[in-house]
């Protein structure tokens, strides 16, 4: 049994033990990163942005992306008569929610907000930060890097007059799923013979592996899940833009079901191509009205070059 006295001086001595030891970080929990005298609080920059003015687009500025909906898929013709398949995809009320502070100067991050989300479907911490920035719910929020000259104000409405009729973008979304398929479906294999030996064998995958090492590989090409996952389709040209239902018209098509959301951003992958068609206007950091020079409600991008439905002379 311990007596009173030695209970009170253990007491005593775990208290003095505790005001002794140094408090820990805010960012780790364990014992190697205290040891490490890891720093509280990392420095994190982000550009001040007070009013929205229009500026000089450079080779090395990069625009913030947007969030738009994907309509469908149609048709339309070009200045040749050549008809060209389209994606429709309407921007609904996007709107710059905040401005992620990063740790690199040089780099910024916007949040994009699009659509409109019920208060009632809201949860309170999203509620919370909407009401902070002075922005309604979204229905879908996203990030983009941009550079410092190209930040936002908080509340700036983006409008499919951001982007310019023949430049190149880069669309992500998630693919359709196709749920639990088989080898030859998700991966392409041949599969079996139809006859001639061929017992209940059409469209297994086969041997998975060797005797030895008597386990099969990571990565081993199997039935599994099949789509449903991000898709990102790089340098679609931008072959109109309707200001007045706020819509853009993209070559070819774009991963996703209908209603879907699109993250639609400016090439970066460029190696031969322009981003802009040459001369082009580029609305920098975006399409500011009253600012910026008025458009009519339907540009379409010139594709140039030589009429392909007369024969060359060659």
């Amino acid at each position: 049994m311990f007596t009173r006295a030695f209970l009170a001086g253990r007491l005593t001595a775990n208290l003095a033990f505790v005001q002794n030891v140094a408090p820990r970080s805010l960012f780790s929990t364990s014992a190697v990163a205290h040891k490490a005298k890891l720093p509280h609080e990392k420095l994190r920059y982000a550009p001040e942005v007070s009013e929205l003015k229009l500026g000089d687009y450079t080779a090395k500025s990069q625009r913030t992306g947007v969030i738009a909906r994907k309509k469908g898929m149609t048709g339309m013709w070009d200045e040749w008569g050549v008809r060209v398949p389209v994606t429709v995809l309407q921007l609904e009320k996007v709107q710059v929610v905040s401005i992620i502070k990063t740790s690199n100067p040089s780099c910024a991050r916007l949040q994009v907000g699009c659509g409109v989300r019920k208060e009632k479907n809201t949860s309170k911490p999203l509620k919370g930060h909407y009401d902070a920035h002075g922005v309604e719910p979204k229905a879908k929020v996203f990030e983009f890097p941009v550079t410092p000259d190209a930040a936002l104000p908080v509340g700036t409405e983006i409008t499919a007059a951001h982007f310019v009729p023949g430049q190149l973008v880069d669309v992500t979304a998630p693919g359709i799923g196709k749920g639990f398929q088989g080898v030859m479906k998700r991966w392409g294999f041949s599969g079996g013979r139809a006859s001639h030996g061929n017992s209940l064998a059409h469209r297994t995958p086969g041997s998975t592996g060797n005797i030895n090492p008597g386990r099969v590989y990571p990565g081993k090409k199997m039935p599994g899940r099949m789509g449903g996952k991000n898709v990102t389709v790089i340098r679609l040209p931008v072959m109109k833009v309707d200001t007045a239902l706020n819509c853009i018209w993209v070559k070819g098509p774009v991963p996703g079901h209908d209603e879907q959301f699109i993250k639609v951003r400016d090439s970066t992958k460029l190696i031969k191509h322009r981003l802009f068609p040459e001369g082009a206007a580029v609305p920098f950091p975006t399409y500011i009205p009253g600012q910026s020079p008025a458009l009519p409600r339907e540009t379409i991008a010139k594709v140039g070059g030589q009429d392909p439905l007369v024969p060359s002379s060659d």
